[in-house]
Parts: structure tokens; sequence; C-alpha cells
């Protein structure tokens, strides 16, 4: 939910609608909190099925949005708020939390003795590591325009770093994912709306590339890199928007020819934040590299990722509503 809330606030923003990216960045502010202390009280009373669902194939990916919500949330501090300060609080502990769980969860899938197979250990939400890597980058890159050189220098490497990173995991998953899509059988429970990050990792690798980019005037060894930088930010941007159609039609299939219901999952948040990255990414790789022709598609992705994010918070609202609300036992 902090994931697909700040990127609408952030493609809002970088589109000019400032009356819809500054309510959505606090009340962003306000769930990452809520969330932050639901999630330590659950490591306090539930420590042991905190640590099981670490190490688990389907729900241990799924710590990584830890990283990515601050890396996005830190990324409104500096482009909205303009606050160097906590958005620099925000990128180190996306960094250690980075640090902590890409080693944790992978050596834990190594070397536990008791593994799924493809078929039911692998899916979208995989993807949510490369999300995390690429959102530490995107960060980096907008934090080290705040510091002197040498430090500059130092932290546009690292962004670079952990651009190139996020690459190279996504192709080793992406892979896995597309064999089990082929080559097993799916059903329309399998299309889980995490399935979206498949397109939304390319489309904050975008992002990330096109603010290395803009970076190249104060980092020489970028500048000699652009070409590159900028083949592999296109690279990116083609592969997911080739995934667009792919996804529309598969929740075709899922909701109109298979009836699956559609009602509210907080999963679903996972495929609102590709449609507002993508917004965010295309006008980032647009502004970066003169493509004037595409500066439609972000207005036509923001208010598409917005109409997704009313629709996931409506239910949000409506299901806490019915849980909240005491049942009456008639005799």
């Amino acid at each position: 939910m902090v994931m697909a809330t700040g990127i609408v606030s952030l493609s809002a923003h970088m589109l000019g609608v400032e009356w819809l990216a500054w309510p959505l960045f606090e009340l962003n502010v306000a769930v990452y909190t809520i969330i932050w202390i639901l999630y330590i009280l659950r490591i306090r009373w539930f420590g042991r099925v905190v640590l099981r669902d670490l190490t688990d194939h389907q729900r241990g990916p799924g710590f990584f949005t830890t990283v990515a919500a601050s890396g996005i949330l830190g990324s409104q501090f500096v482009l909205i708020a303009g606050n160097y300060h906590v958005a620099a609080v925000l990128w180190v502990l996306a960094i250690v939390l980075w640090i902590l769980l890409i080693y944790t969860v992978l050596t834990a899938f190594t070397i536990k003795e008791d593994k799924p197979g493809l078929y039911e250990g692998i899916s979208g939400a995989w993807l949510l590591a490369v999300v995390a890597t690429q959102s530490v980058a995107s960060l980096s890159a907008l934090v080290a325009l705040h510091w002197n050189q040498p430090y500059r220098l130092m932290i546009n490497f690292f962004a670079l770093s952990m651009w190139l990173w996020g690459g190279m995991l996504y192709i080793w998953m992406i892979s896995l994912i597309f064999y089990r899509y082929t080559f097993f059988r799916f059903s329309p429970g399998d299309l889980s709306p995490p399935y979206w990050i498949n397109m939304g990792a390319m489309a904050i690798s975008t992002l990330a590339g096109a603010r290395l980019i803009m970076n190249t005037p104060d980092a020489p060894f970028l500048h000699s890199l652009l070409p590159f930088l900028k083949g592999f930010t296109v690279f990116y941007w083609a592969t997911g928007t080739w995934w667009i159609p792919m996804l529309l039609i598969l929740a075709a299939w899922r909701h109109l020819y298979k009836r699956f219901p559609l009602e509210y999952d907080p999963l679903y948040w996972g495929a609102v934040f590709p449609l507002g990255m993508y917004s965010a990414s295309t006008f980032q790789m647009a502004h970066a590299m003169q493509l004037d022709f595409l500066h439609a598609v972000p207005h036509i992705f923001l208010y598409v990722a917005l109409a997704a994010w009313m629709t996931a918070f409506w239910g949000l609202l409506r299901k806490l509503a019915v849980s909240l609300v005491p049942v009456r036992r008639f005799s």
C-alpha cells in the first residue's frame, strides 16, 4: 500500500498535479508509520511465525516491500517535501533492510532441506527483490545530489551498482517465472495480482536508469557510460511495456472467461504499484532523453493508476468496516 500510494503521489507531482500529490504524501507517511508499528508488534508477539514466513518460498519475498516502501517514501521526501534529512534516514534504513533481507532470504532458500517444487514455490512476488534493489538505486541517485564531492561520486557509483545488480536479478528470476508460466498448469487462482510486478520491476529499473542519466554531469564515470545507460534504460522500458498487454489479456482470461471472483485482497496493491511506476518511469525517461513524443503516456497511466488506487482503497475501507462492525447473532 505504501509503495502504491507513494508512486501515484510521485507521478502526480512529476506531472504537476500537486492537489493529488500532497494529500497522498501525507497519507503515505501515516500509513507507513502504522504498518511499521504493526510489523514490530507482530515480530514481538509472533516472532516464530515471522521467522517461518521469512524462510517460506511464497511469503519470504513479501518482506522486500519494507525496503521498497522505505525507498519510495524517501523519494517523496526529496521530491515533494524537499526534506533531505528524513530522506537520508529512510535511505540508510532501506540499505540496511536490503542487506539483511537479500542475504537472509536467499540463503534460507538455498540451504533449507524441505523445498517446494518450481510450480508451488515461485510467483511474481519474487520480483519484489528486484523492486527493492532498484528503489535503493533510485533513492541513492536522488540523495547523491545533496552531497558534496567525493561523496556524490561514491553514492552515484553505489546507485549504478545497485541498478546493475537489480537488472541481473530480474533476468534470473523472470526466466524461472516465464518457465513456470509456459510449462506448468496455470489456473486462475495462480494469477495473483503480484504478477503485475513482472512489469513493475522493469518500470522502476527504467526510473533508476533515467535518474542515473540525469546525474551524469556530476559523475564522469557515468558520463563515460552514457550510451550504455540510455540503451539499458530503453531496454527496461520496452520490456515493461511488452508486459502490459500480456497482463491485461491474462487478467481478462482470469476474471471474464474463468469468472474468478474480483474481491478485495491486500495483494491488489501489488497491481496498483506497477501502473503508477510505469507513469513515473516513462515521464522520467522521456525527460532525461528528450523523448517528447512519449509525454502523453505518463498522463494516461497516472489516471489509470489513480483509478486502480481508489478501487483498492475503497476495498480496504469496506474490509475494515466489516471487520470492525460486530456481527449480530440471531437466535
